[in-house]
């Protein structure tokens, strides 16, 4: 019971984090905390990457130990391809899925820099 619950938190979480990823740059109110998270991700994907593979998400990571203990397989190496191809019933490659969170990102880091510029030059320079 205790692994259903902590599924169900894990996909909120996941849920919650890529759509505030993807938003939360629009508030004034949540724009630090959008580049903070940003950051976070990024560092996930990168530094942890360097030793766990490019795009590793350490929240994944947890996820994906809990739902092996549910006795679910076979579960990809990324959340949004589970979630696009498991849950959503899609049938895109791994690598159109990869391309397009690559390049959602890169847009939503720029949007998040852009609109931090004042924080951020206050905090760096």
């Amino acid at each position: 019971m205790l692994y259903s619950w902590l599924d169900t938190f894990f996909w909120g979480l996941h849920i919650f984090i890529i759509g505030f990823n993807m938003g939360g740059w629009v508030l004034n109110s949540t724009r630090r905390l959008h580049l903070i998270i940003v950051l976070l991700t990024l560092a996930s994907w990168f530094i942890l990457g360097f030793w766990y593979g490019f795009g590793y998400c350490f929240l994944t990571d947890w996820h994906w130990e809990i739902k092996r203990e549910l006795g679910e397989s076979n579960l990809p190496n990324s959340f949004i391809t589970y979630l696009v191809n498991y849950q959503l019933g899609y049938t895109f490659s791994v690598t159109t899925i990869d391309t397009a969170t690559a390049i959602t990102f890169a847009i939503i880091l720029i949007l998040s820099f852009y609109k931090n510029r004042n924080f951020i030059k206050k905090w760096c320079c």
